[in-house]
């Protein structure tokens, strides 16, 4: 049999329901632009979801830049049974597959054009035995180029979270992206601002670093609803290194109640 990585195809169709799977709802993480902490916040929306009682999966679409293992602390391969890629499992329960865990070393370049990356993320849909999922979050690559195109045109995600911080530059793409997605017909479930603020530990005053906070503002321009503005944390920035972002219990802005009611799917 030849191995998951070997059958990675580059055509394919919109792909509907998944014939082996019962997954409720997929939900796609995006960005204008690299930098705003995208997988940080793909984590976070999956700690929340796992600790509502939500079964939950992640593909990590940023084929030639994977985060997601690194953060959840998974190293296994991917192993194949019937014929279907079964996910990797983190101690939290959450499911997981990547292009990193196809390959014999972490740090091993993936040389990809764009088609062949688009192909990869769609066989992480309709050939992994996800099993029953209330959401399966998709942590597309930054920007507006052709993978995350063919992502949002393949596979059927119900919704879009999109990710900015609080520079003007960063609206800028954002709203490239918003465009991007309007025109592929899927509904934007509302904006994250990231790295809004940091706080001092000692006397707990917040800091802008990276200029004061547009999220309303930004929502508002959009026409999306505001669903998070989250400061840097060092703790989570720690954990993620070590791969124990399980272990992350800080307070963290997500209206999830909010989220549930957009995607209509509580769990």
């Amino acid at each position: 049999m030849s191995s998951p990585r070997d059958r990675i195809s580059e055509t394919g169709e919109k792909q509907s329901s998944h014939n082996d799977s019962n997954v409720k709802k997929v939900v796609a993480i995006m960005s204008g632009k690299g930098g705003v902490g995208k997988s940080s916040i793909t984590s976070l929306f999956a700690l929340k979801l796992s600790r509502h009682g939500c079964k939950v999966g992640i593909i990590d679409a940023d084929i030639t830049g994977p985060s997601i293992p690194k953060i959840f602390g998974v190293n296994k391969r991917i192993e194949t049974s019937g014929g279907k890629m079964l996910p990797a499992v983190t101690s939290g329960g959450v499911k997981i597959v990547s292009m990193n865990l196809l390959l014999e070393q972490e740090d091993d370049p993936i040389l990809w054009k764009g088609p062949k990356a688009g192909g990869a993320v769609k066989q992480f849909w309709k050939d992994v035995d996800w099993g029953e999922l209330d959401y399966l979050l998709i942590d597309l690559p930054p920007g507006t180029s052709d993978v995350p195109l063919s992502v949002l045109k393949s596979l059927p995600v119900d919704g879009i979270i999109v990710i900015t911080s609080p520079q003007d530059l960063a609206l800028m793409v954002v709203k490239k992206a918003v465009k991007m997605a309007s025109r592929s017909g899927i509904p934007i479930l509302g904006l994250v601002e990231n790295m809004s603020y940091i706080k001092c530990p000692h006397c707990q005053e917040e800091y802008d670093i990276f200029g004061p906070s547009h999220a309303k503002e930004s929502a508002a321009v959009i026409g999306v609803p505001l669903l998070g503005v989250v400061p840097i944390d060092t703790e989570l920035t720690r954990l993620s290194d070590q791969g124990k972002v399980e272990e992350y219990w800080g307070e963290v802005d997500l209206r999830m109640n909010l989220f549930f009611a957009l995607c209509d799917n509580s769990c």
